[in-house]
């Protein structure tokens, strides 16, 4: 273990920085924060807005997003949709066009559904709007930055938020933001950002390869790591094969019969959403699986033994998948 003052330790975040922003396709700031992605949902609100958010809800997440919207005291409206749909941009675009918004939640990759919204039509129809450049576009990836595409300077973004444990495979513990330079001068308008998540604050020790509080070092050695093993893989190779994972979960799901909840076009690359049509007792199947060293994740929240879903993100190859869905198929055959 190093200090976090120490030269060391800024040439750690100074190597960090240079290679996360090759992963979040970006030339712009990526702050490094030990947190969840929570708590940049938190930083996003509060350095984003005085006037009024629009939290798109398509999921558990984009309400958890209204959630921590609300909790800030912040003004918001809520656009939702049925659960298992994109955010779609005609819908953003017709209420904002309301007027009265400097700030827009979407979440990038819903993990509670399984649906990827189309953010880059929808930042476009954002900023086609009369005060569409004014509008702060603040995206939740948790479970799609690094496996499922998000080009934050060509889509025009203005944060963009991730967290560790999913796509980039890491322990629990780090969240990462790209924050554009509108946003970071939109910040500098607001007042009571807060203290841990004071994009102002993070920007002035960013400049010296620091952060404002203690960082999880130990956390920022893996990533480190991680992505130098995503860079050698490449960008462009890492979201071919998180899309052709998804593409043999979802073949294997249609021949046992099971349907998909996403809305087709929109199902995501890092993971499917599949509902229960055979009536599954998911308990016993994640007991049969555990047996075997593996888990899936039941339906979350109201969807709990609706559905079912399966991660393929991060490390995971098809070797993996294989043998998920196998044992899986052993099950079935028991069932």
């Amino acid at each position: 273990m190093i200090g976090h003052r120490m030269p060391e330790c800024a040439d750690l975040f100074a190597s960090i920085q240079g290679k996360i922003r090759q992963v979040f396709l970006t030339q712009s700031r990526v702050y490094v924060n030990a947190a969840s992605g929570t708590g940049l949902q938190e930083a996003a609100v509060r350095n984003c807005s005085n006037q009024k958010v629009l939290n798109c809800v398509n999921g558990a997440f984009a309400d958890r997003w209204r959630q921590v919207t609300e909790a800030n005291g912040k003004d918001n409206e809520v656009l939702s949709v049925e659960w298992g749909q994109p955010i779609r941009p005609e819908q953003v675009a017709e209420r904002l066009s309301a007027g009265g918004f400097d700030a827009v939640t979407v979440v990038h990759n819903e993990t509670s559904t399984g649906v990827t919204s189309p953010i880059q039509e929808i930042a476009q129809a954002i900023r086609s709007l009369p005060n569409g450049e004014h509008i702060m576009i603040l995206i939740d990836s948790v479970s799609g930055l690094s496996g499922a595409r998000l080009e934050f300077d060509a889509w025009d973004l203005d944060v963009a938020l991730t967290s560790s444990q999913k796509a980039f495979a890491l322990p629990p513990g780090l969240a990462f933001c790209a924050v554009s330079d509108r946003a970071l001068e939109k910040a500098k308008t607001v007042p009571h950002r807060g203290y841990y998540f004071d994009f102002v604050e993070l920007e002035k020790y960013l400049l010296r390869n620091q952060t404002p509080a203690t960082p999880a070092i130990s956390l920022m050695y893996a990533l480190e790591q991680q992505l130098d093993d995503m860079l050698a893989e490449g960008m462009e190779a890492r979201f071919a094969r998180h899309l052709a994972m998804r593409d043999m979960t979802i073949a294997w799901a249609g021949q046992r019969g099971f349907s998909l909840f996403a809305a087709a076009g929109y199902e995501s690359s890092t993971v499917t959403c599949i509902n229960n049509d055979r009536g599954l007792d998911i308990g016993a199947l994640n007991q049969y699986l555990r047996s075997q060293g593996m888990i899936i994740s039941n339906g979350y929240g109201q969807l709990k033994g609706k559905n079912f879903r399966i991660a393929h993100m991060g490390d995971l190859q098809f070797s993996d998948m294989e043998e998920l869905l196998a044992a899986i198929d052993e099950y079935l055959t028991t069932a």
